[in-house]
Protein backbone atom coordinates (compact mmCIF):
# COMPACT_ATOMS: atom_id res chain seq x y z
CA UNK A 1 0.00 0.00 0.00
CA UNK A 2 3.27 2.30 0.93
CA UNK A 3 3.55 2.09 -2.71
CA UNK A 4 0.44 3.35 -4.34
CA UNK A 5 0.76 7.23 -5.43
CA UNK A 6 -1.44 9.99 -3.98
CA UNK A 7 -4.38 10.48 -6.11
CA UNK A 8 -4.63 6.51 -7.05
CA UNK A 9 -6.77 3.92 -6.28
CA UNK A 10 -5.80 0.03 -6.18
CA UNK A 11 -7.92 -3.56 -5.80
CA UNK A 12 -7.84 -6.32 -3.59
CA UNK A 13 -7.23 -7.93 -6.47
CA UNK A 14 -4.46 -6.03 -7.71
CA UNK A 15 -2.33 -6.31 -4.25
CA UNK A 16 -2.78 -9.81 -4.17
CA UNK A 17 -1.23 -10.24 -7.51
CA UNK A 18 1.52 -7.55 -6.32
CA UNK A 19 1.91 -10.11 -3.57
CA UNK A 20 2.17 -13.18 -5.58
CA UNK A 21 -0.87 -14.19 -4.75
CA UNK A 22 -3.66 -13.86 -7.14
CA UNK A 23 -6.87 -15.38 -6.09
CA UNK A 24 -6.15 -13.90 -2.22
CA UNK A 25 -8.69 -10.30 -2.29
CA UNK A 26 -10.15 -11.78 0.86
CA UNK A 27 -6.59 -12.01 2.41
CA UNK A 28 -5.54 -8.55 1.15
CA UNK A 29 -9.24 -7.43 3.14
CA UNK A 30 -8.43 -8.88 6.71
CA UNK A 31 -4.71 -7.09 6.50
CA UNK A 32 -6.21 -3.83 5.67
CA UNK A 33 -8.30 -4.38 8.43
CA UNK A 34 -5.64 -5.03 10.88
CA UNK A 35 -2.43 -3.59 9.24
CA UNK A 36 -0.58 -1.19 10.00
CA UNK A 37 -2.79 2.17 10.27
CA UNK A 38 0.06 4.58 9.07
CA UNK A 39 -0.46 3.40 5.21
CA UNK A 40 -2.98 4.97 2.59
CA UNK A 41 -5.73 1.95 3.24
CA UNK A 42 -8.49 4.85 1.85
CA UNK A 43 -6.69 3.81 -1.40
CA UNK A 44 -7.56 0.13 -1.30
CA UNK A 45 -11.18 -0.76 -2.92
CA UNK A 46 -13.14 -3.56 -4.59
CA UNK A 47 -12.21 -4.35 -8.73
CA UNK A 48 -15.42 -2.41 -9.58
CA UNK A 49 -14.61 0.93 -7.94
CA UNK A 50 -16.78 0.33 -4.86
CA UNK A 51 -15.94 1.37 -1.87
CA UNK A 52 -14.42 -0.80 1.31
CA UNK A 53 -17.48 -1.66 3.67
CA UNK A 54 -15.47 -1.66 6.90
CA UNK A 55 -13.40 1.30 6.27
CA UNK A 56 -11.74 2.52 9.67
CA UNK A 57 -11.85 5.22 11.09
CA UNK A 58 -14.89 7.24 9.50
CA UNK A 59 -16.19 4.67 7.35
CA UNK A 60 -17.14 4.80 3.80
CA UNK A 61 -18.05 8.26 3.64
CA UNK A 62 -14.36 9.46 4.80
CA UNK A 63 -12.87 6.94 2.69
CA UNK A 64 -14.80 9.03 0.03
CA UNK A 65 -13.40 12.42 1.22
CA UNK A 66 -9.96 11.21 1.38
CA UNK A 67 -9.92 9.85 -2.29
CA UNK A 68 -11.96 13.26 -3.23
CA UNK A 69 -9.14 15.52 -1.22
CA UNK A 70 -6.68 13.61 -3.47
CA UNK A 71 -8.44 14.21 -6.82
CA UNK A 72 -10.04 11.19 -7.64
CA UNK A 73 -12.99 10.78 -9.19
CA UNK A 74 -16.31 9.03 -8.89
CA UNK A 75 -19.12 8.03 -11.08
CA UNK A 76 -22.17 8.54 -8.12
CA UNK A 77 -20.43 6.20 -5.38
CA UNK A 78 -17.66 4.39 -7.63
CA UNK A 79 -14.33 5.44 -8.26
CA UNK A 80 -13.81 5.65 -11.96
CA UNK A 81 -10.89 2.73 -12.00
CA UNK A 82 -9.82 3.76 -15.53
CA UNK A 83 -8.74 6.59 -14.79
CA UNK A 84 -7.14 5.87 -11.30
Amino acid sequence: MAQVPYGRVVSYGQVAVCCGHPGAARTVGQVAHFGPPHLPWHRLVHANGRLANGYVPGGFIRQKELLLEEGVAFNGDLVIMKEF
